[in-house]
């Protein structure tokens, strides 16, 4: 049965970034969401953002977006952030490296970075990695 999608992805710029210095992120709704056009500027490795925005509990900005690494992708960059995320590895095999420690994580798997942690993943296997990743906090501004 087909369900209706009763949302749109959250409109940002074309290359995926998030957006830069003082913008005002629009109010969640409940829905169903669809993954949006394809960003990212690694090669052997896409994104889609579903939504990106603030919910109305507690003041808390929301962004979730599936990427997909293609065996042999370079890994993105090692990074920290003031929000937390959550990892789930729809398909293939990955390695999270969280503050220098690196787990394998398998489809089913997730992997938790909290804020401020360093953190990056990689494609760890033969074939494609697919994860979805939600990240949770506070109002941010991106530099």
């Amino acid at each position: 049965m087909e369900h209706p999608v009763m949302g749109t992805p959250t409109p940002g710029p074309p290359n995926g970034n998030k957006p830069k210095g003082a913008v005002k992120l629009p109010t969640l709704t409940s829905g169903v969401y669809t993954p949006g056009a394809g960003y990212g500027s690694l090669p052997k490795r896409k994104s889609h953002r579903y939504v990106l925005g603030m919910l109305t509990a507690g003041n808390i900005q929301l962004e979730c977006h599936e990427t997909i690494q293609e065996a042999g992708a370079l890994h993105e960059p090692d990074e920290t952030h003031r929000h937390n995320e959550l990892w789930f590895v729809k398909e293939g095999e990955c390695e999270l490296t969280i503050n220098g420690v690196t787990r394998k994580m398998h489809a089913g798997d997730m992997g938790l970075v909290c804020a401020g942690d360093h953190h990056y993943i990689r494609n760890a296997g033969e074939t494609q990695c697919t994860y979805f990743v939600v990240t949770l906090g506070g109002p941010e501004q991106y530099s």
